[in-house]
């Protein structure tokens, strides 16, 4: 078998894995297929390994290495002139840049790929855009405006048919009902989601869509209920290796445990959540636990080690301009100075 062949060929087994949730196996193939592509001077081969690696490291929440792979591949798309594939790396150029908190340069990077999709007519790339830049006016705070676009993408996915796309918007819509204190809503877009993913055999979606039935749960105080929901999350995102994702379900963990007043397994779980954000440079994440730590201290009668907690992880939420985190902040700041409504179920 030719070197040409042998390439595309390990390119075709890294999207099978890919698609089957094997993302360590798919991202060696792929480098292998990289590496033939650029021994054969393939702008094309290479410039498709590039996202494809991409993409995969993004899905197990290795946002920085993933934004580097994003970079080659839009500098190669446009010495390319391929448009598409310059959009392509722009929305994960964008998404690489929500997850790390940068929201501004992510609205600036989906922007511009939903410029490009709208220009050659690619509803289905539109239609991805515009979930993206919906999860940008999440980690901004900006819940309404969040809300409203997740509808929009719904709607533009389930107009042209694309049932992962459905599916994930479902998703955005559950966790930003949540936040707006929704939950009863929010289950139901979370327990759609949850149906979809299962005939798709998506086994991130369903990671996904577990861990926010789990919050549900734990936001209408059934705690069992959400501990049993974020058990089945936990099991596949280990499967996958996906630690942002486990991380924040490791947070939800933790805040049901300090609602049943089992502190110790709150303050272990919050532990090891705060370890996994600051491996993957998310400073949202960081902040969650920074406060969830806090009440445990405070409800522990650590109290100056509460407002140290509070105190940072304000000052973290107002330096990233995280809208709805600084006001959990805030509001757990006045809380503690009043010594009252402890402890606080946080959405």
């Amino acid at each position: 078998m030719g070197k040409d062949n042998l390439g595309k060929k390990y390119f075709r087994i890294a999207e099978k894995n890919r698609a089957s949730a094997r993302y360590d196996r798919a991202i060696e193939l792929y480098r292998k297929a990289l590496k033939i592509f650029k021994y054969r001077a393939d702008l094309r081969g290479t410039l498709n390994c590039f996202l494809s690696i991409a993409d995969t490291l993004r899905a197990k929440g290795d946002f920085v290495r993933a934004q580097v792979c994003y970079e080659e591949g839009l500098n190669l798309s446009e010495a390319l002139g391929d448009r598409a594939s310059e959009a392509d790396a722009l929305t994960g150029l964008g998404l690489c840049a929500r997850a790390l908190g940068r929201w501004k340069d992510a609205f600036r990077q989906i922007n511009r790929s939903y410029r490009i999709y709208k220009f050659f007519g690619d509803r289905n790339g539109e239609a991805f855009a515009l979930w993206a830049k919906a999860g940008a006016y999440r980690i901004k705070g900006d819940i309404k405006k969040a809300l409203q676009i997740f509808q929009l993408a719904l709607e533009e996915f389930k107009s042209i048919k694309n049932k992962s796309g459905i599916s994930y918007s479902y998703c955005g819509l559950g966790g930003c009902s949540r936040v707006a204190e929704r939950f009863r809503d929010s289950e139901e877009y979370y327990k759609r989601a949850n149906k979809n993913f299962e005939k798709l055999n998506d086994c991130f979606g369903l990671a996904y869509s577990f861990c926010g039935l789990g919050n549900a749960r734990r936001m209408c105080g059934d705690y069992e209920g959400a501990l049993l929901f974020f058990n089945k999350a936990t099991a596949l995102y280990k499967r996958i290796d996906d630690r942002v994702s486990y991380a924040y379900t490791l947070w939800g963990v933790g805040t049901t445990y300090k609602m049943l007043g089992n502190l110790k397994s709150a303050r272990e779980k919050f532990r090891e959540a705060e370890l996994l954000f600051e491996k993957t440079k998310d400073p949202r994440g960081k902040v969650y636990c920074m406060l969830g730590t806090g009440e445990v201290a405070c409800l522990s009668g650590s109290k100056e080690s509460a407002k140290r907690a509070f105190l940072k992880a304000s000052r973290l939420a107002d330096a990233y301009g995280f809208r709805v985190e600084g006001g959990y902040a805030k509001r757990l700041i006045r809380c503690f100075e009043r010594k009252e409504d402890f402890p606080v179920n946080l959405p």
